[in-house]
């Protein structure tokens, strides 16, 4: 529970450092516990058994399908700025033939997979978020407990599975309208050949590049997933829960695509990858 403001109004600064401090470790065990809860959740033969396949379904197809018209608009919006920005400084030296190179390997290591994850932690974190909170605050969670019905196997996982499996896939597509979209900016702005660019591209496009952007797209999806569902179920019980649920769901998403991104890019640079 957040302390209220009069509250900490009328005590030291350092009474309201410990206070909020004591806040946070609350709410990280809450987050560690809600995690823990998942992994057995999926770790466990019961849950498969009784998943519902139907549920699953609907879920991917509200999150892939219909993250596709503003995750387009977004990719491709990126890729003309990326190889504006490229071009400017390739254009002094004569180089821009390599303006296909940095669209390529930047949409497909970095780019796409920071729009799917921006995207869907906007659209569909917030969602989940907005979903579970509702049924908190109108005890439907609670008459599922009281059924034996267990929230995390029945609400969370198909709401994890859908995102697993369509990140991926708003991945791979947001990298192809994002080179798309550099190679307009190439062959009409900057004059290059359409299969001088075409052959370069090709030549970047490598195994190592496609799967570094797939396990970011999948890693953010997951972590856009396990924050909205987090934070819906565990929301208060008022109106009010519902939007401070929501709002805390797409700061706490974007958080921790940065985080992850940072991680897997400095993994991925060891590895050589």
């Amino acid at each position: 529970m957040q302390p209220t403001a009069p509250l900490l109004a009328h005590t030291g600064w350092l009474a309201r450092v410990g206070v909020r401090a004591k806040a946070r470790l609350a709410s990280l065990r809450i987050t560690l516990a809600f995690v823990g809860d998942v992994l057995l959740a999926a770790t466990s033969a019961r849950t498969w058994r009784e998943m519902r396949w139907r549920d699953v379904a609907w879920q991917f197809e509200q999150t892939g399908p219909r993250s596709l018209p503003i995750t387009a608009i977004i990719s491709a919006l990126l890729g003309l700025i990326l190889a504006y920005m490229g071009a400017a400084q390739l254009e002094p030296f004569g180089a821009q033939a390599y303006i296909a190179d940095l669209v390529t390997i930047g949409e497909l290591r970095e780019m796409a997979a920071l729009v799917v994850g921006i995207v869907l932690s906007g659209r569909v974190g917030a969602s989940f978020a907005a979903q579970l909170a509702s049924m908190r605050a109108n005890e439907e969670i609670d008459a599922l407990e009281t059924l034996g019905v267990r929230p995390i196997a029945f609400l969370v996982l198909p709401r994890v599975l859908a995102l697993t499996l369509a990140a991926p896939l708003l991945t791979a597509f947001a990298a192809v309208v994002g080179m798309g979209a550099g190679a307009a900016v190439a062959v009409v702005v900057y004059e290059l050949t359409a299969l001088e660019y075409l052959l370069r591209t090709l030549q970047s496009v490598t195994a190592h590049n496609i799967l570094v952007g797939l396990v970011k797209g999948t890693t953010y999806g997951v972590l856009v997933a396990l924050a909205g569902c987090r934070q819906g179920l565990n929301a208060g019980r008022s109106a009010e829960a519902v939007g401070q649920a929501t709002t805390a769901a797409v700061v706490q998403s974007i958080v921790w695509i940065a985080v992850a991104a940072s991680l897997l890019t400095i993994v991925f640079q060891r590895l050589g990858i």
